[in-house]
């Protein structure tokens, strides 16, 4: 049970609790109100607002609409001033374009393009939306004559510019194959930086807009005619500058491209033109009277006028195929900024025709001479077409490269004088093998001292040539060869045809020699002869190397001569056994010391003195007129000949020189030992 006090305590406080709820209570209700004393307000606003929002929604919007119609309508006005502006700009080109059309693009290309184009663009139009106007006809005439002015001028900027190129600078550039270090300076420059972007801007517009490939005809035929003089020009030089020991000099100085003279030598071609004068002048005298001959090598009179002159054309001629390969390589670089792509090969072609043509026919000339002077047994042409040939076939891979595209008639022209140069060299060879065996005997022709033939010279002068052109040679005789091995030619092939054909030619003079070789009725002569002839043929094949080339088909050649030499020294020696039969033991008389010699035996003695005399003269006087040119087989055959002959003769006079089988004895010693070996060193000389 709560007692009264404390129920009295917990009632005032709910009452007070009570109370302040009421308030509260209150509070919110006064609030309630209040609030939606606002939102009525609110409300009303709002509706208010809405209300004239509407209102002028309704005013703008019909004002909007009207401006938008309006601003359109000024966009449409101002398009259709543009356009009438533009359509009206066509009908004026003609009159803004006409003087500078008429004036020319000289000077003033790009502004000349420019008014081009806007001529080209008023053709269009009028075509497209008034085809009957009549500025169109003349529109269309201004720009048949701008594509005539720049044609025009596309002619004369590549006449103008288009220069031949000097001899020298051609030289410079032949002779920088090899240093590396110049290449780059090496280039040429046709034409100048400023002209060549005119020159391309000019043919781009005529391929895009002019339509027309006319161009490209007078571009090849002005540039073939450059390349061709160029060519030209360089042989001329050739003429004119051809020093006495036939080098031309070069006096450009590639980086700087003037005239200034710096004694720089060319590049010379890889043969001696002075071998291959003398192998002329001795060809070209003996084959004037067959290969017979009626003259000695030493009546040959020098042809230097005529072969200083051949040697130039040889040289003229290899360096204008060099020049010919540099010279088309820069027109192809050149061509190929200024003609389209798919013209170039076609307009290369055509640009090339004439200086290649050229240098074919000049080496079909070549050809043709030698083949005429084979027919006369004139072998010294043939020599002409082997530096010739060489170089040829040492340019072809460079030829093939820049003919590439080109038509297969252009590409296969150089193939065909090379075929042409082996077949005729080929059978200039085989010719010259044949004349070396047929070569007829004649009495008159033999050398009376039995010195070294003419026909033996020339042959091997002329295989020595062989040696400075041994693939070229191989190759002639490879290209009329048929088998299967010909087939599969390779350098070893080729160098066993050209030993084959070597022994062939030794084999055919060596049977020509023992022919010739019978017109000596004195068989000792007969043995100088070919011992002359045999170690001439052995001693020019060391002293030229041949004898390792002959080697590769015969090994045993080297010694075969020596064999030879060897034979004839022997038949020779047997001249001498009529003399010192008369002084050998055999059939002499034996006799004792002290005792009288019969008159049989006296006599007999005087027989084998006088006997040993006179033909100790009659040799001595015959063989002095004989030649062995060879100064060590001279002495050679001397000293044997007198070892023989003192050690027989000593024998004889210290046997019989103290024996009383005359009353005269000086009419019979008449020599001493040490006499006749003098008399024997006199032999072979003709001037003793």
């Amino acid at each position: 049970m709560i007692p009264p006090q404390e129920a009295s305590v917990r009632r005032r406080e709910i009452e007070d609790k009570l109370k302040q709820e009421e308030e509260t209570l209150s509070f919110i209700r006064d609030s309630l109100e209040k609030s939606d004393q606002l939102t009525k307000n609110m409300v009303s606003i709002l509706s208010s607002f809405e209300s004239r929002l509407m209102k002028l929604e309704n005013s703008i919007i019909p004002v909007h609409k009207q401006t938008e119609n309006l601003q359109r309508l000024q966009e449409n006005v101002e398009k259709t001033l543009s356009c009438l502006d533009h359509v009206i700009s066509y009908y004026h080109v003609a009159s803004d374009t006409e003087k500078i059309i008429r004036e020319g693009p000289t000077g003033r290309l790009e502004e000349y393009l420019g008014c081009m184009a806007k001529i080209q663009k008023a053709v269009e139009y009028f075509q497209d939306n008034n085809p009957d106007s009549p500025e169109l006809n003349r529109v269309k005439f201004l720009f048949e004559r701008g594509k005539e002015s720049l044609e025009s001028e596309f002619r004369s900027l590549m006449t103008r510019h288009s220069k031949v190129v000097s001899p020298v600078l051609i030289l410079d550039l032949i002779s920088g194959e090899d240093e590396m270090e110049a290449q780059d300076d090496m280039t040429l420059e046709h034409l100048s930086e400023s002209v060549l972007h005119d020159v391309i801007r000019i043919s781009r517009w005529l391929v895009e807009y002019g339509r027309n490939q006319d161009f490209m005809n007078v571009y090849y035929q002005i540039r073939s005619s450059q390349l061709d003089r160029s060519i030209k020009g360089l042989k001329e030089h050739f003429r004119k500058s051809t020093t006495s020991s036939g080098v031309p000099y070069s006096p450009a100085i590639p980086n700087k491209r003037k005239d200034t003279p710096t004694k720089k030598p060319v590049k010379r071609p890889v043969y001696i033109p002075g071998t291959i004068r003398k192998a002329q002048n001795l060809l070209k005298q003996y084959s004037q009277h067959g290969l017979d001959g009626k003259k000695g090598g030493s009546n040959l009179i020098p042809l230097e006028g005529r072969d200083d002159m051949l040697d130039m054309e040889i040289d003229a001629y290899i360096h204008c195929v060099s020049a010919f390969v540099k010279l088309a390589q820069s027109e192809y670089q050149l061509l190929t900024d200024i003609i389209p792509e798919h013209h170039q090969k076609k307009t290369f072609d055509s640009l090339i025709q004439d200086a290649l043509d050229g240098l074919m026919m000049e080496g079909e000339n070549i050809v043709s001479v030698a083949r005429k002077a084979i027919i006369r047994h004139d072998y010294s042409a043939v020599l002409t077409v082997f530096p010739i040939l060489r170089h040829l076939k040492q340019t072809k891979p460079e030829f093939d490269q820049v003919l590439q595209g080109t038509a297969a008639s252009t590409k296969n022209k150089l193939p065909g004088l090379i075929t042409s140069m082996e077949t005729t060299g080929a059978k200039a060879l085989e010719d010259f093998a044949d004349n070396i065996k047929n070569d007829p005997d004649k009495e008159y022709n033999m050398p009376k001292d039995g010195t070294v033939h003419e026909l033996t010279s020339n042959a091997i002068l002329f295989l020595q040539q062989l040696l400075d052109f041994q693939e070229t040679a191989g190759a002639m005789l490879a290209s009329q060869e048929t088998s299967s091995s010909a087939t599969s030619y390779n350098s070893e092939f080729s160098k066993r045809l050209l030993s084959t054909y070597i022994c062939k030619v030794l084999g055919n003079l060596q049977l020509n020699l023992l022919s010739k070789s019978k017109v000596y009725e004195d068989p000792a002569l007969r043995a100088i002869f070919l011992h002359n002839n045999y170690n001439y043929i052995l001693k020019s094949l060391e002293k030229s190397e041949l004898i390792h080339l002959v080697a590769v088909t015969q090994k045993t050649a080297e010694r075969s001569y020596r064999e030879h030499i060897e034979q004839q020294i022997q038949t020779y020696q047997r001249s001498w056994l009529k003399v010192t039969d008369y002084i050998s033991e055999k059939n002499l008389p034996v006799f004792q010391p002290g005792v009288k010699l019969r008159d049989k035996e006296r006599q007999m003695i005087k027989e084998r003195f006088k006997g040993f005399n006179d033909g100790l003269e009659e040799l001595c006087k015959i063989q002095k007129a004989w030649a062995i040119p060879d100064t060590e087989q001279r002495d050679k055959i001397r000293q044997a000949q007198k070892t023989i002959v003192k050690e027989n003769y000593g024998a004889f006079l210290h046997r019989y020189a103290s024996v009383p089988f005359t009353k005269n004895p000086e009419k019979y010693i008449k020599y001493r030992v040490e006499q006749v070996a003098d008399m024997i060193e006199r032999l072979f000389d003709t001037s003793a």
